[in-house]
């Protein structure tokens, strides 16, 4: 197995690539990571440097003609859509990114004759999770509203899914699709828009953990260790034109998340809420239904939430020392 994995110096990378050698270089497989700048993810990442079963190739998925022609792949992992700091790009730049970036590996991988094409996508597809509904199934038929720019992240995936299907039916390439939520663990930033990483970091380093909003949205999320494991297994096992949400079902409230983050950490911390409690009018829900996931391919949440925010406050406190 040769697998080609795009967006692997970020936060997927971080945990698939570890993960991915632990399961597939005793076999002679090698794992091609593909970057835009090496010597910066090797500076920043030293425990890959010469890895046997470890190649970094410096491309970018918006010019096919970076992507390493010489090489053959049985498996392309393509999860390269910057979550982090996307919000950064106008919504024309995000857009293109993620549509015209996977019609480039679709046509690697058609070019290069590989098997397996997994598409790590997002629960964003769905749109906005209706009042009642507790967890996004796979068949859901929403979807976000196209006529609002702000949505071009979840549009965009969405657009990128029906291009994946397109070429299953067009060529001898199976797909799948992974649906991704929310997510913490050791590699996670603390410094840009995640809820649960910025209560990590208040928690660890300032005066009090504080909260954006009144605190009733609902999230879940899964480690990163569960992520890779799943990842792992929709690749290798995933029925090929399915779709597989990834993702706890966990649900809890962002002020229960902040209270969680201080009791674990720092629980001599006030937790401020700065969005007045007493006016929520709506709770924002953003929650899969993984029934999928653990019926088809017996993946379940095998990381809980608490030793997850340890986790990655431990981490983060070993990188500051």
């Amino acid at each position: 197995m040769n697998i080609l994995l795009t967006g692997g110096t970020g936060f997927f990378g971080k945990a698939l690539v570890p993960w991915l050698l632990s399961m597939f270089s005793a076999t002679g497989s090698t794992i091609t990571i593909l970057s835009r700048n090496p010597e910066s993810f090797l500076r920043r990442n030293p425990q890959f440097y010469k890895h046997q079963s470890l190649r970094i190739h410096e491309g970018d998925i918006l010019h096919i003609d970076s992507l390493p022609q010489s090489d053959s792949f049985s498996h392309i992992i393509h999860a390269a859509t910057d979550s982090t700091f996307g919000p950064s790009l106008t919504p024309r730049e995000r857009f293109d990114q993620i549509v015209i970036g996977t019609r480039n590996l679709l046509d690697f991988s058609v070019s290069n004759r590989a098997q397996r094409f997994l598409y790590v996508s997002s629960g964003a597809i769905y749109g906005p999770q209706p009042e009642g509904l507790q967890g996004f199934p796979e068949d859901w038929i929403g979807s976000p509203v196209i006529s609002n720019p702000a949505n071009a992240y979840g549009v965009g995936k969405l657009a990128a899914e029906h291009l994946c299907h397109i070429y299953r039916s067009m060529y001898e390439l199976e797909v799948v699709i992974a649906r991704c939520f929310a997510f913490v663990g050791r590699d996670l930033p603390l410094d840009v828009h995640f809820a649960i990483g910025n209560f990590i970091r208040d928690a660890l380093f300032e005066k009090a953990i504080r909260v954006f909003g009144d605190g009733s949205a609902v999230r879940s999320y899964l480690d990163q260790d569960d992520l890779a494991h799943w990842l792992t297994t929709i690749l290798t096992d995933g029925r090929n034109g399915e779709a597989y949400n990834v993702g706890s079902d966990e649900a809890v409230s962002i002020r229960e998340l902040a209270n969680l983050v201080r009791d674990l950490v720092a629980p001599e911390k006030p937790v401020i809420i700065e969005g007045d409690i007493r006016l929520s009018s709506t709770r924002n829900r953003y929650v899969p239904d993984i029934s999928k996931a653990r019926k088809e391919l017996f993946l379940n949440v095998g990381v809980p939430l608490s030793q997850a925010i340890l986790n990655t406050a431990a981490a983060h406190i070993q990188h500051e020392c």
